[in-house]
């Protein structure tokens, strides 16, 4: 569950690819470069469906590393409770190290690493990024505990941004503006059959209609819809909607009818 769930706390983002000529973004006016602008941030959000409310806790943090332009970004799920005990406290663990690049006006992924820890059992992959060679590597752990390696190719012209590194990108608007109304439509790096995914960002009309039928409008301001393939999320439609702030970090999230679970909310309890 925490996997699926860890999918919350940084959506609309997944893994995806942009174009590496693309323009430069300006910084706006009165705002540093984008490492200061997240550095020490921390997420805290609560996980719960039918009537676990506290079925598991997400963490997602920002440091800067000892080497200078360098960064890292984690993002913890864990489950907790009874639900924590029938699945032996499972644990998912997203790491991306990340280098500040264009004069500080966006951040770059040099590594991705996924960890899933279940009681004893550690499952790991490890994505690099070299840009000098165009090569994406992927390692992963072997029950022997050897690493299994392939390589391929980065097609010219596109860097990858995993979707930490493009969370924190897209709120620096790196990606541009977002718009009410406006459907996005982002290509990611091949994943379980799937190569792009669709965001919707509802239009003023919906929004306050959706705000009207919340018991806490608090922070609330775009109102986004995300489509993944059923097989990422697990779940019917692979549809996850929620709100996004002002700043655009998930206050409130939801997956649809995910498969043992139904309805799948989290919510932020925490921002330092």
């Amino acid at each position: 569950m925490a996997f699926r769930v860890s999918f919350l706390f940084s959506f609309p983002f997944h893994v995806r690819e942009t174009a590496a000529d693309s323009p430069t973004p300006q910084r706006k006016e009165g705002r540093g470069p984008i490492s200061e602008f997240f550095k020490g941030e921390e997420l805290v959000y609560e996980i719960g469906f039918w009537l676990f409310k506290r079925a598991a806790l997400g963490k997602l943090n920002f440091y800067a590393m000892e080497k200078k332009g360098h960064y890292m970004a984690v993002l913890q799920a864990e489950t907790l409770g009874v639900l924590g005990w029938v699945t032996r406290y499972r644990k998912d663990t997203y790491r991306s190290t990340m280098v500040e690049i264009d004069e500080g006006r966006r951040l770059r992924s040099l590594s991705f690493e996924e960890d899933v820890k279940i009681g004893n059992k550690l499952r790991k992959r490890i994505h690099q990024f070299d840009y000098q060679e165009r090569r994406w590597i992927q390692s992963r752990l072997r029950k022997d505990g050897s690493m299994a390696k392939t390589v391929e190719n980065i097609p010219p012209g596109l860097v990858y941004d995993d979707f930490l590194t493009a969370s924190f990108n897209f709120r620096y608007g790196v990606y541009g503006e977002i718009e009410r109304g406006k459907k996005y439509t982002i290509a990611t790096f091949p994943r379980k059959g799937s190569s792009s995914y669709e965001v919707n960002v509802a239009g003023k009309e919906e929004e306050e209609k959706r705000k009207r039928s919340e018991k806490s409008r608090d922070g609330k301001d775009f109102y986004v819809r995300l489509y993944l393939a059923p097989e990422i999320t697990h779940s019917k439609e692979g549809l996850i909607e929620g709100w996004l702030s002002k700043d655009l970090y998930p206050i409130a999230g939801m997956i649809k009818d995910v498969v043992f679970f139904g309805d799948v909310k989290g919510t932020l309890i925490k921002k330092s």
